[in-house]
């Protein structure tokens, strides 16, 4: 930034995501009569393979990710003024489906580096509103999904997984999605794989499980029939997601390795620098990097957050500010709490007192304002991680007070 070479020289491209295990597959699928989900050659190609990803009794492909959440929510029977505590940094996605099925989404703290639910802030939150959580594997970093299931069986609420960052990320050497009660995955464009979009609800739980499928199809039982016992919308996907989505199965254990490997490298030539706060994995769990974020202390640096990222990409680093501008509750919809054309009959009724201009989360709120990423994906090399390394270390080396 202030002149002299690059530390990075060049930024390792992704490539083609797809190709022709993809292609053969829909090829496959332009010779059914139908491209309809249900008992669908792809859709059950596709469970069939999920299951040795996260192995589950019931599983629901459906069109999102999003979908997969408020299809889990609906399931779990929240409903009006019934309260979700779930992550303040996390997509919107994670609690639409909470609002429209009239529940109320309370957002608990985090930990300072893993990014993820502070399982005594969420003890600390629940009231005898509360009926569930949503623990949100941010990055593809674990949860601690043991302490939380602690929490949830004590005060007889139901645990949800958000996985959408999470494909192939392991717990105590347990596949995530398989210590709550029900489990959702996306298969956004974004995602480690990817069918361009479409989500999966999955539960071995017999309570719930058997209400996904139903929650995703107009509350309509395929496999028994008869009558609309529950009212729900229409979440379902296609047979052609379904053919992009069970090839890219086959690539995920590549994709989530490469990942780990970069993204614990570069924990670990960035530790012990000053002023950095490295992304903190617990050593027995697998974090599949969505992408690597860490931290800086002003304290310890002449510069802000933002002068530090500004010189970084000058060294060449693919990277950027923060995940999300600021915590949900910090947008314009929640601070006006107009979830319905402006408005949030709950509050109207009195059967939530929650007021989002007073909700406050320091640490991710701190998190937030500190927190730098730095881009990783199966395309880069250890070379270059290498060199994105030494850029963290060239500029904390520069600015350390």
């Amino acid at each position: 930034m202030h002149g002299g070479l690059k530390t990075v020289k060049a930024v390792p491209k992704l490539g083609r995501r797809w190709g022709n295990a993809e292609r053969e597959r829909l090829e496959a699928m332009t010779a059914q009569d139908t491209l309809f989900y249900w008992k669908g050659p792809q859709t059950t190609a596709f469970v069939e393979r999920f299951k040795k990803v996260c192995p589950a009794t019931y599983v629901m492909p459906c069109s999102s990710g999003t979908a997969a959440l408020h299809i889990a929510v609906a399931a779990s029977g929240i409903g009006p003024g019934d309260e979700v505590i779930t992550s303040p940094i996390t997509d919107i996605g994670t609690v639409i489906g909470v609002i429209y099925q009239q529940g109320v989404p309370v957002f608990a703290d985090l930990g300072a580096n893993t990014y993820n639910l502070d399982p005594a802030d969420v003890e600390r939150r629940i009231t005898t509103k509360t009926k569930a959580v949503i623990a949100v594997h941010l990055c593809g970093n674990p949860c601690d999904l043991l302490e939380l299931r602690k929490i949830a069986d004590k005060h007889k609420l139901v645990l949800i997984e958000d996985c959408a960052q999470a494909w192939g990320t392991k717990f105590r050497g347990q596949p995530v999605g398989t210590a709550g009660h029900i489990s959702c995955f996306s298969l956004q464009n974004s995602k480690h794989i990817t069918s361009g979009d479409g989500g999966v609800a999955a539960s071995n739980d017999e309570r719930f499980g058997p209400l996904l499928q139903r929650f995703g199809d107009k509350g309509f039982d395929r496999v028994k029939g008869g009558l609309f016992e529950q009212f729900a919308t229409n979440y379902r996907w296609t047979e052609s997601q379904a053919a992009v989505a069970t090839a890219q199965l086959d690539r995920l254990e590549g994709i989530v390795a490469t990942r780990l490997r970069l993204g614990d490298l570069l924990t670990q030539k960035i530790a012990n620098t000053p002023g950095v706060l490295p992304h903190q994995v617990h050593p027995e769990d697998r974090c599949g990097y969505w992408f690597y974020f860490f931290r800086v202390n002003p304290a310890a640096l002449r510069c802000t957050r933002d002068e530090f990222a500004k010189a970084l990409g000058a060294e060449g680093v693919e990277s950027g500010l923060g995940y999300i501008p600021v915590p949900l509750y910090g947008n314009p919809v929640f601070q006006k709490h107009g979830f319905f054309s402006g408005r949030w009959p709950l509050r109207e009724f009195g059967l939530t007192t929650i007021d989002y201009t007073k909700t406050n989360c320091p640490e991710a709120e701190a998190i937030l304002k500190t927190g730098i990423r730095i881009t990783i994906h199966e395309g880069m090399t250890e070379e270059y991680i290498l060199a994105a390394a030494e850029a963290v270390r060239k500029v904390a080396r520069f600015y350390k007070v």
